[in-house]
């Protein structure tokens, strides 16, 4: 015992003085709780006396869990979390920078509203840009092929979240499956009706980032799976189903009347294909596009493959804000969802569809399309590099999206537990979402232990260059200070795991 009353092993010394001047920081055990006790209370409904407020309870209603980017933001916030805050590195944010990007055409948002455009817009929304999505569709995915996307197959929804819990609304009493880790949101919306039964897709193989179609098809014929919702390229690895692998998917969907909900929002962000840059010499017209990505490719029959794709402005086209998103299906699910729409949630903004219009405009998503992977690319490359020299791992590199899938299980105990390293990470103004997150467990159906993602974090390169430099920098000086001063409380050992 030391003359101050702190026991050596206590002590914990400031990286930024001198090695020689020590800085006492008492660690109480529930001190040492805290990350997984928040966890808890947000999502087990334990309290604890440490969290406990005095909060009215309003029993009459649900209560709703937080998803992991707003789970991390709000872990943040508490500690003075400001989005224009440059001594700040947002690495969890789930959106692209919305600025200009070089090399990307010029987006033109000026918009007179006439009193016609107050009115609600069809609750499909607007005909001009649905005729505009199909072109979009049929030019990149359906040339030569008899069978094409109408206005018809188009349904514009108010953001993807609001296009999901639309076609989770009209299916019917059956089992949806789903995989593990995938985007936080399915959580929620695989729980949200009474109708939809989850049932969890597990790959044999651990080492495995995307399902084999011989084991997709064994899952999904075995069990009798109604629909399949799934991110594809997938949210949070970055690993892609394409080529023969998505057209067995779509093959298999067809042959088992089993519906696909294909989540693309990340269809423009490939770093692998094979087209040149225009940047590089490429050609620089309608014969050179970059690689993008679409179940739409392998659809038979538009009007009776059971295929729904799910995409919109939020990500492909940086326009997040802009909360319009569109579903392709055949024309008689299309219907349905117009319904649904009618009371779910009305429609899409009319005048921001209308200001989406050249948006849509096939030689700028070209362009833009080429500008973004270029731009991305080098983010992607700049953060697995440093990652690997902060001895933080990357299992699979992402070919897709602009999510790193990382593992802590290198780094000192317990900075290797994703709950533990959020808290850390946001004392030292770093914001990334926890694995545990994307291990999805709708309803509850799984008695999970320990989750399998509990030593995994995603960082997101969506933000602007100078969020990630400032990011690493932040996180250099935590991981420096943790391995200097270990820590290994018990809270923390499996036993002891949510």
């Amino acid at each position: 015992m030391e003359s101050d009353g702190v026991p050596a092993s206590k002590k914990r010394r400031n990286p930024d003085l001198d090695d020689e001047e020590d800085v006492v920081v008492p660690m109480s055990e529930k001190q040492l709780q805290e990350a997984h006790k928040m966890y808890l209370q947000y999502h087990r409904h334990h309290d604890s006396d440490q969290h406990k407020v005095e909060v009215p309870t309003f029993p009459m209603f649900h209560r709703v869990p937080k998803t992991g980017v707003i789970y991390a933001t709000t872990r943040a916030k508490l500690l003075g979390f400001d989005h224009e805050d440059p001594e700040w590195a947002n690495m969890g944010q789930g959106a692209p920078e919305t600025g200009p990007i070089e090399g990307a055409p010029e987006r033109k948002f000026s918009l007179n509203i006439p009193d016609s455009e107050l009115e609600y817009a069809p609750v499909t929304g607007l005909l001009e840009l649905r005729e505009k999505i199909s072109t979009y569709y049929n030019q990149l995915y359906r040339v030569g092929q008899s069978s094409q996307y109408t206005v018809d197959n188009i349904c514009i929804v108010p953001g993807g979240r609001a296009g999901i819990t639309r076609l989770m609304a009209i299916l019917g009493t059956c089992q949806v499956g789903y995989f593990s880790p995938d985007y936080t949101a399915y959580e929620q919306a695989l729980s949200l009706f009474v109708r939809v039964n989850p049932s969890p897709y597990f790959h044999r193989d651990v080492n495995e980032a995307l399902m084999p179609s011989e084991e997709f098809e064994f899952q999904t014929s075995g069990r009798g799976v109604g629909a399949v919702l799934l991110s594809n390229p997938a949210n949070p690895t970055g690993q892609s189903i394409e080529g023969d692998n998505l057209s067995e998917y779509v093959r298999i969907a067809r042959e088992n009347n089993t519906a696909i909900m294909m989540d693309e929002f990340y269809s423009h962000y490939y770093y692998d294909g094979d087209a040149v840059d225009p940047h590089d010499g490429g050609a620089d017209d309608d014969s050179n596009w970059p690689k993008t990505v679409s179940s739409a490719k392998y659809v038979q029959d538009v009007n009776v493959d059971p295929i729904c794709i799910i995409n919109g402005l939020t990500k492909n086209w940086r326009c997040p804000g802009f909360r319009i998103c569109w579903i392709v299906a055949p024309a008689a699910i299309v219907e349905m969802l117009g319904s649904a729409g009618s009371y779910l949630d009305g429609g899409a903004n009319a005048p921001l569809q209308r200001l989406a219009l050249p948006l849509m405009d096939m030689d700028f998503i070209r362009r833009d399309a080429w500008a973004l992977q270029r731009h991305f690319r080098k983010k992607r490359d700049y953060l697995l590099t440093e990652l690997a020299r902060l001895n933080i791992t990357v299992k699979w590199v992402p070919t897709a999206t602009f999510y790193i899938w990382a593992d802590l299980s290198n780094l000192p105990p317990p900075l290797n537990d994703c709950l533990v390293f959020l808290e850390e990470c946001v004392k030292h103004k770093i914001v990334c979402v926890p694995g545990v997150f994307f291990d999805v467990n709708p309803k509850g159906i799984r008695n999970v232990a320990m989750s399998k993602c509990i030593s995994n974090v995603r960082f997101s390169y969506g933000p602007p260059m100078r969020n990630l430099t400032k990011g690493i920098e932040n996180m250099e000086k935590m991981i420096r200070s943790w391995k200097k001063h270990p820590q290994r409380p018990s809270i923390y050992d499996k036993q002891h795991s949510f």
